[in-house]
């Protein structure tokens, strides 16, 4: 009998073996098929199409498309775009550090950045940029015009802006611009708040750098760490954060992915320079991959309360591989997982829908995991928050304000009229100034639709297709006079968001990027939740 199982035993061995290879070589045989049907397609396109083809744009749409096919993150990235690639990662480049948009058919300066070349040379916000090296810049894109501006260090470009009619002229030296991922830090009542905006290969060292520098100054009792719209990066830097608040040698993050001999466990590798100061972070739905790293590690190990609203739900980890011409494929190649357990990918880019689209994961197939003391906490995609603050809503008439210029326009108008105010911390945006900004929106003949109102007529134009026209036509038309917008009423029932926004962005002309936050602060109400949390903790 055991000799008998033993045999029976061997022949599935052998059995399964040539299943599997068997399917190996089908697979291998398929692709091989493919590819050899895609290049002799591609050589009869290029020998007997009616026109003569681009090569170059034809083989790019086909690879972009075949990588669609699989998830947003799975890109091709060709010898011409490896400079912005660099960026993401390093947040440097050469140039001359200023942010750049399309209002209409001009390309203008939406902010310069404190202490480089733009600022340095008094580029301002709302100058428009009609010339750069003598080319006048007419149907140019916002991509092309970037490129212009970006350079070697040390390389002289000359900038031609219109400002209020007015023609000027600038010979600007490119410099190594360093966009920080630490971008803002500052004490509120004795609670440090440090804001990291990325996760670059300096991110660690720099919030270790702010954490130090607000414990030299200041006996903190407590730090808030803030991960909002933090798109996240480097996973090594997510790691190395940790590492500044849990013990040596703590698991915070796994990568599984199909081939297991590559799945790897991260642990920290330091020593933690705060393993007890109290820790809020904030996150919100824009917080993703290494931001729900260090979010979901951190709520975990029971180290912090996280803060905000659900994270982005971004877990599949990518690395790049080159694929020959100095080309390259960003390829994800697996997915992450938290202390517990927990996935942090929300969609499921593997089964798709009748329609194509990728599917979200139920809440009702979402599972329970345990936190270091014993909480439950859930995957599905995302962090879920400690404490969960509902995400801002834009409303209609702030969005066109905004969306249109009018607001920007507005400033850049101010500011001319305004050589300075008040420091950032005492300067507050009057009533009497927000009358002069009414009779600016009323001089632009300003107005606006709502959202419902195109509903509206969408709606009435099914019905109309369904035959009950006439039977809804005193309805719809009673519904259509409430929902006519009366600009002037709705300027003083949002005044208060109409005011923040406005002060918002005098505050980033006058002060720049950290005026801007400064003054964002003032008005977040993640920001008061998290020092009421810490400072009830320290009261227990």
């Amino acid at each position: 009998m055991k000799k008998t199982k033993i045999i029976l035993i061997a022949l599935w061995v052998v059995f399964a073996g040539t299943l599997q290879a068997a399917d190996k070589n089908d697979r291998y045989f398929e692709i091989s098929k493919n590819l050899d049907v895609f290049n002799s397609l591609f050589r009869e396109l290029d020998l007997f199409y009616v026109d003569t083809i681009d090569a170059k744009t034809l083989v790019r749409s086909a690879i972009d498309n075949m990588l669609e096919e699989l998830d947003p993150y799975t890109t091709y990235i060709p010898e011409s775009e490896l400079k912005d690639f660099e960026y993401m990662t390093t947040g440097e480049y050469g140039g001359v550090g200023a942010l750049i948009g399309k209002k209409g058919d001009s390309i203008i300066i939406l902010e310069p950045y404190e202490n480089m070349p733009a600022q340095k040379n008094d580029l301002r916000g709302g100058d428009v940029i009609t010339e750069i090296n003598g080319k006048r810049l007419k149907n140019t894109s916002v991509t092309d015009v970037s490129e212009m501006l970006k350079g070697q260090p040390g390389e002289v470009v000359s900038v031609t802006v219109k400002r209020a009619g007015k023609s000027i002229k600038k010979s600007i030296v490119r410099e190594k611009i360093q966009i920080n991922a630490v971008d803002y830090s500052a004490v509120y009542n004795n609670v440090g708040y440090i804001r990291l905006s990325g996760f670059t290969d300096k991110s660690s060292e720099e919030l270790k750098r702010a954490l130090t520098e607000l414990k030299a100054k200041n006996e903190l009792k407590g730090l808030v760490l803030d991960l909002r719209s933090n798109p996240g990066g480097i996973i090594d830097e997510a790691v190395n954060i940790c590492s500044l608040f849990v013990p040596k040698g703590t698991a915070v993050v796994s990568m599984k992915g199909r081939d297991a001999q590559r799945d790897k466990t991260y642990k920290t590798l330091s020593e933690p320079i705060e393993a007890t100061l109290p820790l809020v972070v904030l996150v919100n739905g824009m917080s993703a991959s290494a931001s729900e790293i260090v979010a979901g590690a951190l709520q975990d190990l029971d180290r912090a309360t996280i803060v905000g609203s659900r994270t982005f739900g971004k877990g599949l980890v990518q690395s790049t591989r080159a694929v020959g011409f100095n080309d390259y494929l960003k390829v994800t190649t697996a997915k992450y997982y938290t202390p517990s357990g927990r996935c942090i990918q929300e969609i499921d880019y593997e089964h798709k829908d009748e329609d194509g689209n990728a599917k979200r994961i139920p809440d009702s197939l979402t599972h329970e995991f345990k936190t270091a003391k014993g909480r439950t906490v859930r995957d599905g995609g995302g962090i879920a928050p400690d404490t969960l603050l509902a995400e801002p809503e834009t409303l209609n008439i702030t969005y066109r304000l905004v969306a249109d210029y009018l607001i920007f326009d507005y400033v850049t108008a101010y500011v001319q009229k305004h050589p300075k105010i008040a420091p950032i911390d005492e300067f507050v945006y009057t009533d009497e100034e927000y009358e002069d900004f009414k009779k600016f929106l009323k001089q632009r003949k300003f107005t606006y639709e709502l959202k419902s109102v195109e509903l509206l007529k969408r709606l009435k134009d099914i019905i109309k297709i369904e035959g009950y026209a006439e039977l809804s036509e005193t309805e719809f038309a009673a519904l259509e006079d409430k929902l006519k917008p009366d600009t002037d009423k709705d300027l003083e029932i949002f005044k208060t968001d109409i005011k923040e926004l406005i002060s918002i962005e005098i505050a980033k002309r006058y002060y720049y990027q950290k005026g801007e936050i400064r003054e964002t602060l003032k008005y977040d109400e993640g920001l008061r939740k998290a020092l009421e949390i810490i400072n009830f903790n320290r009261q227990q």
